[in-house]
C-alpha cells in the first residue's frame, strides 16, 4: 500500500479550513479528509476536531471489536462519525464564537481485502480501477438533489451558482445521518479522497488521466493541486490517495 496526502490553502483563502489524516501504520489503515465551515476560526476548528475525534474513537475501540464482518465494520464507522459529530456539536454549543460551525468528513478504512467508506457532506471518495474512475460517495448538496430529480445535469451542477450549499454536515445538528460504502480491493486499485476545492475545478476525467498516466501517486496529487490552482484555486484543496500495490 502506497499513500500520498497533501493540503494546500489555494490562491484566495486566508486560512486553510481543510484537515486530513493519513495513517502511517500498516495495521491501522485509516484515511480521512474534512472541509470545515463557520465564521471566525470555526471551519478550521470543526474539521480538525472531527478528524481527531474519529481517529481517537478508532484507536480506542476498533481493536476491541470482536466481530469484523462487513456490517459490523460499517456500523463501527458510522458510530465513529456520530461520535465526532457529538464532539464538534458540543464544542460549538460551549463557545459562542464557534456557533454554527460544521465540517464535511469522508473516511476510508481497509480491513483485509475490503475497503470501507464513511461519508457526510460534499467531499468525495473515488475508486480508480482498470483505467476507469468511479465516484463512491454521493454529494450531500443542493445541486446534487437537483441532479437526482433531473432538474439539471452533472455538467450544469459544476457551474451552478448554489453548488456550495450542502444539505448535510457534521457538527451542525445534535444527530447526524452517515452514509457508508464497502467494496473489494484489487491490486493496483487507487482509492482517492478529496475536498471540493479539487472537484469544483478539476474534472473526474482529469483526475483519472493524471493517475493512469503517472506511476507516482505523490506526483499525481501534486499535479492535481497545481491544476486546481491554475484553474482558479479559490478554495482550499486536500487530497489523500492510497494505491494497493499487492494483496
Amino acid at each position: 500500500m502506497v499513500v500520498a496526502a497533501l493540503t494546500d490553502i489555494g490562491n484566495v483563502r486566508e486560512k486553510n479550513e481543510d484537515y486530513y489524516y493519513a495513517s502511517k501504520e500498516k495495521d491501522f489503515p485509516l484515511f480521512i479528509v474534512a472541509d470545515g465551515m463557520g465564521g471566525h476560526n470555526g471551519g478550521e476548528v470543526a474539521s480538525k476536531s472531527a478528524v481527531e475525534a474519529v481517529v481517537s474513537y478508532f484507536k480506542k475501540n476498533y481493536f476491541k471489536l470482536q466481530n469484523k464482518e462487513i456490517p459490523s465494520i460499517e456500523s463501527f464507522i458510522e458510530d465513529s462519525i456520530k461520535y465526532a459529530n457529538k464532539v464538534v456539536y458540543s464544542q460549538a454549543c460551549l463557545e459562542c464564537e464557534l456557533t454554527g460551525m460544521g465540517t464535511t468528513l469522508t473516511l476510508l478504512f481497509f480491513e483485509k481485502n475490503h475497503f470501507f467508506v464513511g461519508h457526510i457532506g460534499d467531499s468525495r471518495a473515488y475508486l480508480i480501477r482498470d483505467n476507469q474512475i468511479k465516484q463512491i460517495t454521493a454529494d450531500h448538496s443542493f445541486v446534487e438533489e437537483l441532479v437526482k430529480i433531473g432538474k439539471i445535469t452533472h455538467e450544469e451542477a459544476r457551474v451552478h451558482p448554489q453548488k456550495n450549499i450542502i444539505t448535510r454536515a457534521l457538527g451542525i445538528d445534535e444527530e447526524v445521518e452517515v452514509d457508508t460504502f464497502h467494496g473489494i480491493v484489487l491490486p493496483q486499485d487507487i482509492l482517492f479522497l478529496c475536498t471540493d476545492g479539487l472537484t469544483n475545478l478539476v474534472t473526474d476525467q482529469q483526475i483519472l488521466e493524471e493517475f493512469t498516466n503517472n506511476g507516482d501517486i505523490n506526483a499525481s496529487c501534486a499535479n492535481l493541486v497545481n491544476l486546481a490552482k491554475a484553474n482558479g484555486g479559490y478554495d482550499n484543496i486536500t487530497i489523500v490517495a492510497v494505491k494497493e500495490v499487492a494483496l
